[in-house]
Formats: C-alpha cells, structure tokens, sequence
C-alpha cells in the first residue's frame, strides 16, 4: 500500500504565470536576482509586500527575521518566486503563519514547488524538514522564466532534477507510482539537454518533484550536504556526489546521467574539511542513506569522498 502526495492545484504551461489572477495585497518572498530580471513586474501584481533578501541556501533564521519584519503588514497570502531556496523559505513561513502559499519556480531543478520539503541551514549545516504543511496551495509552472535565465544556474538546476529522479527510482521506499514518474522525468530531462528542449527540460523537472517527494533521493543527496556547506552550488556538486553514488550503486542510470554531466561540462569540485569528519557527518544523515539500494558503511562514503577529490571522479 502506498499513498501520492502532491499541491492542490499546479497550473502548467507557458505565461502561465504571467496570466494567473493573483489575490491583492500578497507577501512576495523572492531573491534580488528574480528582482533584477523583472519577473516580479511579469506576475502582475496588485499591492504587494515584498522581501527580497533570499539567499543560496539560506539559514533558518531567515524564517524568523522576515515573520518580524511583517508582523504588521496586512496580506492576504504569500507568493514564492525564484529558485528553490526561495521556495523553501516561502514554505516554512506560510506554515510558521498558517496562511495560503503560491509557489512559482523559475530554475526548474530543486522540485520545491510540488514537494513537502524544504533544506534550510541550522547552525551552518544543510537539514531537510519534511510536512504536508509545506505543500503549495497553487504551484505555477512557466517554461517563460528559462528565457533569460544564466547559463550556470540553468546547468545546475538541470542535473539537480536529474539526480533527484534518478536516484528516487533507486529508492527503496519507492513504488510503482515513483519509478513510473521517475522514469518519465528522466526521459524528459535527458532528452531536453541534450537537444536544448527548454518544454521538455521544465515538464521533466516537474515530474521528478512529483516522483522524489513522494519517496526520497539517497546516497548522491547524502554526500553532496557537505561540499554545499563549503559554498559549492547544491547541482554542481550533485554532478559528482550522484555519479559517484550511482556506480556505487551500480544504477541503471550510471552511463546515461554521466553523459550528461559531461555534457554540462562541471568544473572538478574538491571537500576542504577532513575526510573522515565529513564521512560522520554523512553518516549521520538516515532520512537518505536508510533508502539507498545498498547498505553503506563509514569507510564506504570515505573511499567516494577520496574519488570525488582525486579529481578523476568522471
């Protein structure tokens, strides 16, 4: 037995969110570069707060600072737009506040608008939360936001969702809901990489929110926290950390998913910290090894962690 979760509505398709009629007087949650691309004008909005101090991978104190700063402010709902460090701040809010949430992607690699997750720092490492009270009221889905997005940020969140699918069909609490999702978003994803199909990479990407948040990702997650918490970007060092994790787990989508990071062209990424320090902090992370396909031991996650290093690890 098994049971599908998902948002209550996800609106889909092209200038959807250009075209969406959004309730008056709403808190946005945004970034400074979704502010500086003017895509807050491209919504159309009515008489609106808005904070726009969402960095990458935020810190959990974010959540505190802005619920004070709008203590007085009269909205009727909160509206989350950018990546998915945005996404995941407009879910921790809104659930803090108990209010109704838009969540608007425009990388379209974290599947943070269709997920019951949100990654926030909480003394200066990556944790995940896990609540229905997380899930959108609306997720508005555009492939218009692709248009003027920056390469490295495009790359990344491409192989971001690629690992998130990839790895949730490996999953062992998966089902045959998961792996048939996971399995098309992958299709998509792959597909539109490689012949640059911006419909197919963001339907992909939605695919896989739908496929992963109903299961987990694993061993690829679990390794890629600690080169993240040392500033490396959450998809770039997924390029390695799942491509290490699924020859480990000897994955059918090994060669397929190391074409594209080849592909992609990641620069070499290297863990600053001690080894063996890292390996414990991995280790300690349940919620993504207990659901690897293989069992995995300290001295396991040491040895991947010497092959992402040794700057051979594709």
């Amino acid at each position: 037995m098994f049971s599908i979760k998902q948002p209550k509505e996800i609106v889909f398709g092209k200038n959807s969110a250009h075209v969406y009629k959004y309730p008056e007087n709403s808190l946005v949650i945004t970034s400074l570069g979704v502010k500086k691309r003017n895509w807050i004008e491209y919504l159309q909005l009515k008489n609106y707060y808005i904070f726009d101090q969402v960095g990458p991978n935020p810190s959990i104190d974010v959540i505190t600072d802005i619920i004070n700063e709008f203590s007085g402010a009269n909205f009727s709902n909160i509206i989350g737009i950018g990546g998915g460090s945005c996404l995941d701040v407009t879910k921790f809010v809104a659930s803090k506040l108990n209010i109704k949430k838009i969540l608007i992607s425009t990388t379209f690699g974290s599947g943070s608008d269709v997920t019951r997750i949100s990654v926030l720092k909480v003394d200066g490492k990556k944790r995940s939360f896990h609540d229905d009270s997380f899930f959108a009221d609306v997720s508005i889905v555009d492939s218009n936001f692709l248009s003027n997005t920056p390469e490295h940020i495009k790359k990344n969140s491409a192989i971001d969702a690629c690992a998130q699918c990839s790895e949730a069909f490996d999953s062992k609490s998966g089902n045959e809901y998961t792996k048939f999702v996971c399995k098309k978003a992958f299709e998509n994803l792959e597909s539109g990489i490689i012949n640059n199909n911006d419909e197919q990479l963001v339907f992909g990407s939605m695919l896989s929110g739908l496929g992963f948040g109903n299961c987990s990702t694993t061993l690829g997650h679990a390794l890629s926290y600690v080169f993240s918490n040392e500033g490396i970007a959450h998809g770039h060092a997924l390029a390695y950390t799942t491509t290490a994790a699924h020859k480990f787990n000897s994955s059918s989508f090994y060669e397929r998913f190391l074409k594209i990071v080849k592909k992609l062209n990641f620069s070499n990424i290297t863990l600053k910290q001690n080894l063996e320090k890292a390996s414990l902090t991995i280790f300690e992370d349940w919620k993504h090894l207990d659901n690897n396909p293989k069992t995995i031991a300290k001295n396991d996650i040491i040895g991947l962690l010497e092959v992402i290093n040794s700057q051979n690890a594709l």
